[in-house]
């Protein structure tokens, strides 16, 4: 008889979100029903950020639980932006995006220091928004598939150029369709 090995909380997790990221890709689900669909996954699993990062998974654990809740709520955000009966529930929406917003960028780089900014590329990139233009940048684990992130963040963008893997140069954005496009 066969033994059949258990999927750790990691497979899981990856094997979900690669096929979230494919079925995007080929236009199978909206960039709204990608969002969604992390987020379900991440409140399903109920695993909270690992506060140590000693492993690469870990890493991409803590920066895709942090940008699910942010970008989650940032859409909860703009679809009751201009309804002032929801005024209250707007701003505790924008709060809680810019909250993990910040918890994201400290998770990319408790995972770049995890692998001692070995491999990674960062550049600002081109942006369709007014609001994002001149500030978002693209950091590229170049050792591994679908490892992109992305930030506004001064503080990180120092580090990075500290690090000397920040390069000041304007590029296409790896995911150029999903980041230009509106949820």
């Amino acid at each position: 008889m066969k033994q059949f090995k258990r999927q750790s909380i990691f497979d899981r997790f990856f094997e979900h979100r690669d096929s979230l990221i494919i079925q995007y890709k080929n236009g199978d689900i909206s960039k709204r029903e990608f969002l969604e669909g992390n987020f379900e996954f991440v409140q399903r699993i109920k695993l909270k950020p690992f506060s140590k990062v000693d492993s690469f998974e870990k890493g991409i654990y803590n920066y895709q639980y942090n940008n699910v809740l942010a970008k989650y709520y940032n859409m909860l955000a703009a679809d009751i932006k201009d309804d002032i009966n929801f005024a209250k529930q707007y701003k505790s929406c924008r709060y809680k995006a810019n909250y993990y917003y910040n918890e994201k960028d400290k998770a990319t780089l408790q995972l770049l220091r995890f692998l001692e900014f070995k491999n990674v590329e960062a550049y600002f990139i081109k942006v369709e928004s007014v609001y994002l233009k001149d500030k978002l940048y693209e950091i590229v684990l170049l050792d591994y598939e679908f490892a992109i992130f992305h930030s506004k963040s001064n503080w990180l963008l120092n580090i990075l150029r500290e690090e000397g893997v920040f390069f000041e140069k304007k590029k296409t954005s790896l995911i150029d369709g999903y980041i230009n496009e509106k949820y």
